[in-house]
């Protein structure tokens, strides 16, 4: 007896329903996935990566973790951005957070949540470093508003640092890292006018030759 029944229910109704519009289209996305983009975005299940940009299986490379947070240690994020690089020849790489993101919330309440206090310390860091910024703004939620933009900013640098990326620029691959958050009371993405082309545009300090 499967407990789970309607989700299969709901899985043969939209297999039916993408047949239906768009004839063969399984038979072809079997032989081969060469999506342009990849999308590294919060676990949260309001946020869906493709359907918010309105694409098909096949056309989204995605890799999601609580907070949208790239960090050099994770191996999981690391391997999904050489694959989808160096493998896929993605030409966009898009990071997306999204407003009111429980991640970057729980960095900042004092509380013990258990190991993701772990995984979030680099939130902290951001607004340690921004904190002259948020001393003006005492609106709580314009303050978490301000550091999920902010948290954006900084995975966008964090995937330009990579050796990944940076070898990718080197052998001449066109390769753009975008950072864009969504919002949930709307449904509707903001760019943060972050858009990384090239080495030249990251600090020096992180450039390696």
């Amino acid at each position: 007896m499967k407990l789970l029944s309607h989700l299969f229910d709901n899985n043969q109704s939209w297999a039916r329903t993408i047949e239906a519009e768009n004839p063969g289209f399984f038979q072809r996305l079997a032989k081969q996935q060469a999506p342009e983009y990849l999308w590294i975005g919060c676990s949260d299940s309001r946020v869906p990566a493709n359907e918010i940009v309105g694409l098909l299986p096949g056309e989204l490379f995605v890799h999601r973790n609580v907070a949208n947070l790239v960090m050099h240690t994770d191996f999981n994020c690391l391997s999904v951005l050489q694959f989808a690089i160096d493998v896929l020849k993605v030409k966009h790489i898009i990071v997306c957070g999204h407003y009111g993101c429980g991640g970057v919330k729980a960095a900042l309440d004092h509380q013990k949540h258990g190991l993701i206090d772990n995984w979030l310390q680099d939130i902290k860091e951001i607004y340690r470093r921004h904190e002259a910024e948020f001393t003006g703004l005492t609106d709580e939620t314009a303050r978490l508003d301000r550091l999920c933009e902010l948290n954006v900013v900084e995975q966008v640098n964090h995937v330009c640092y990579t050796t990944i990326v940076q070898d990718a620029w080197a052998r001449g691959q066109t390769l753009s890292v975008h950072g864009w958050i969504y919002s949930i009371d709307d449904g509707l993405l903001r760019d943060l006018d972050v858009c990384v082309t090239g080495k030249d545009q990251i600090h020096p300090l992180y450039r390696i030759r």
